[in-house]
């Protein structure tokens, strides 16, 4: 055991060395070892990468703590796709299940204009029987009653059942949207894209190269998306090294991803958690790592970071916040699906109350877009 230990201990000082020196060289195959050794850090290790990742992001992008003054709209919970880590959506005849109607979603967006916000993100469950209109009378809504209105919307998942039901391929899907008035698209559905993962979380419903032909296929036409992975169920380090490496390479086909952001799964009315088959959520030491090596990692490609202050409470984000990351996310004034999901951290924060988080780690904080450019209003 005393050579393996030695090896580990080895490995994980030629990681931090090459951290400091080229970070976005872990993803090379040749550095697959360091990067393994990396995601395993702790105790002192650890500290010493979150530090490395910190002086990372402040080469990357300063010292500002960005984030957006935004709504979520979660048009409908009605929901028969099934994905084990789930607690949001329902069934039709369920006590909870709702539809917002064009308009309802339209006054949503002018509600939340006239409280400062810059953004609308709209996701919904795959309701079948939402007309497929709706995706683009949705955009057209609120365009018409909010001009100014950035309009963030729609899942992969979303966009490829849309665009099947339809019977368009998704190129000619999302130009529509596009026209309609789609700005940017949510990179989420990622969850972790291993196949062998997604089988057990979503029963395959959306293949990992689905996920990546929409993005791709989003980004050539002029709609930029973000970019996530949720982790601490059924992963373990090197799939998450892998999606690292498809993000990466996605990125570098298309420049069109605006940031990265780390979703900590929240186990606790998670079906698979209940099942017995996942574990419950990712471990603090797992938060920091995987923050951490998401700066390393897409050092150079994606310069923003984000932490999810939802998931992680404000003392969590403070902690990402002094370990790599650089946006806070949004204030979102309605957060159902972490919520649902027996997250304890509320539903909307402030604008106050982000500039309170920044500050305590140390750092000031700056509204922006959604592609984070400087806010105007």
């Amino acid at each position: 055991l005393g050579d393996v230990y030695k090896r580990q201990g080895a490995e994980l000082r030629a990681g931090l060395r090459l951290a400091a020196d080229d970070p976005a060289a872990l993803l090379d195959a040749r550095h697959e070892t360091a990067a393994l050794a990396l995601f395993g850090a702790d105790g002192p290790a650890l500290d010493e990468l979150c530090r490395i990742a910190d002086d990372v992001r402040r080469d990357a992008v300063g010292d500002d703590v960005t984030y957006v003054v935004n709504r979520n709209i979660n048009f409908s919970n009605v929901c028969y796709v099934g994905c084990r880590f789930c607690a949001f959506a329902q069934r039709e005849r369920d006590a909870d299940a709702y539809r917002l109607s064009v308009e309802q979603v339209a006054d949503r967006a002018a509600e939340a204009w006239a409280a400062g916000a810059s953004e609308v993100c709209l996701q919904g469950g795959i309701d079948p029987k939402l007309p497929v209109t709706i995706y683009a009378d949705l955009v057209r809504a609120i365009k018409a009653r909010v001009p100014g209105m950035h309009v963030h919307a729609f899942s992969p998942m979303e966009i490829v059942t849309a665009a099947a039901k339809a019977g368009v391929p998704v190129k000619e899907w999302l130009t529509r949207l596009r026209d309609a008035g789609l700005d940017t698209i949510p990179g989420t559905a990622a969850e972790i894209l291993d196949d062998d993962v997604r089988w057990v979380l979503t029963k395959g419903k959306l293949p990992a190269a689905a996920w990546v032909e929409v993005v791709s296929t989003a980004h050539e036409l002029g709609i930029r998306s973000s970019s996530t992975m949720m982790y601490g169920h059924v992963d373990h380090p090197g799939q998450w090294l892998a999606h690292f490496r498809v993000l990466a390479g996605v990125q570098d086909r298309t420049g069109g991803f605006t940031e990265f952001v780390a979703l900590p799964f929240v186990h606790t009315n998670a079906p698979i958690y209940l099942a017995g088959i996942a574990r419950p959520g990712p471990t603090w030491r797992e938060n920091r790592v995987v923050h951490a090596m998401a700066r390393l990692l897409l050092y150079g490609r994606i310069p923003n970071i984000q932490c999810s202050w939802v998931k992680l409470g404000d003392s969590g984000t403070v902690a990402m916040l002094q370990g790599g990351c650089n946006d806070l996310g949004g204030t979102l004034m309605e957060e159902t699906i972490s919520r649902m999901a027996g997250s304890g951290n509320g539903s909307a924060r402030t604008e106050e109350q982000l500039v309170a988080i920044a500050a305590a780690a140390g750092r000031p904080a700056r509204k922006r877009t959604t592609a984070y450019g400087h806010a105007r209003r």
